[in-house]
């Protein structure tokens, strides 16, 4: 047997030798029980869909899932009857925890009550498609309110001013209905109502009786309130008002300062003289620096 056989040879039994280790160890390890490791559970309360603000939470909304013992969710329920008939004073979608501070007590029932925060008033305003700003206004952004003031005996000219800022919309349209509005899209509505300090209800009230009301949409990251002087049909007309400036600190509009009106400098005195003399019955003229 020459050196090549030889060879051959032996590479043919370390091959075969190889694949009945392998197989003896796949073998061996398949045979080895799955360890299951027990993780310590308990049942949370959850959405079984996803629920609008103010709606009644039925038996058929619920359901218990196991959630993870190490990682509890704070104010959550272990039983279905704990979140029943109450009402939702936040939205929830489908498999989110139900936690205390998202129902309203039992007592309070549900709808629009119970998800008025406490010491604001809900009041409701009359809109149509531009005021509601082409839909845009829908529950849980925030707007101005700007009354127009027509010319009246009192007023003597027109007027409109920003009397309210920074109010948060509860719900848009005539009936409360948030599915209506997800994702942003438009919701044509004809009724906003606002949930606004008591004066601020007031002040609305009264700006509803005597003039037009518009809605501003606003930034929600932008908290700053609106401090406007209001404009006049006359500062309109004749652009006599101060131009709004962007301020960078708070990166938003703010009016103008108007500048103290500048007295016009005085012309200036000549720095050459001219001296008429006289030299006995002769006159002349000299220049003086």
């Amino acid at each position: 047997m020459n050196r090549t056989t030889r060879t051959i040879v032996v590479v043919c039994i370390a091959t075969v030798i190889a694949a009945v280790a392998s197989f003896g160890v796949y073998t061996a390890v398949k045979s080895i029980p799955v360890r299951e490791i027990e993780v310590a559970h308990v049942y949370v309360a959850v959405a079984a869909r996803s629920l609008p603000t103010g709606a009644r939470v039925e038996e058929k909304d619920v359901k218990l899932v196991a959630w993870p013992k190490s990682n509890q969710v704070p104010g959550s329920f272990d039983k279905v009857q704990s979140v029943v008939k109450r009402g939702l004073i936040a939205a929830v979608v489908e498999n989110e925890p139900l936690t205390e501070s998202k129902l309203a007590p039992l007592e309070a029932g549900a709808g629009l009550p119970p998800s008025i925060p406490r010491g604001l008033r809900a009041m409701s305003v009359k809109v149509d498609e531009v005021i509601g700003v082409a839909g845009f206004v829908i529950p849980g952004t925030r707007v101005d309110v700007v009354v127009t003031i027509r010319q009246t005996n009192q007023t003597k000219e027109s007027m409109s001013r920003t009397v309210v800022s920074n109010v948060c919309v509860l719900t848009a349209g005539t009936k409360y209905d948030q599915e209506k509005a997800k994702d942003g899209q438009p919701q044509p509505s004809t009724v906003v109502t606002l949930a606004v300090l008591p004066m601020d209800a007031e002040r609305i009230a009264l700006a509803a009786a005597e003039g037009k009301i518009s809605l501003a949409l606003r930034n929600p990251m932008d908290v700053v309130p609106t401090e406007t002087r209001g404009i006049k049909v006359t500062a309109l007309m004749n652009g006599t008002g101060p131009e709004p400036v962007v301020d960078a600190k708070n990166e938003r509009m703010v009016p103008a300062r108007r500048r103290p009106a500048v007295a016009p400098a005085s012309a200036p005195v000549p720095s050459v003289y001219t001296v008429e003399t006289i030299r006995a019955a002769k006159r002349g003229e000299e220049v003086v620096r």
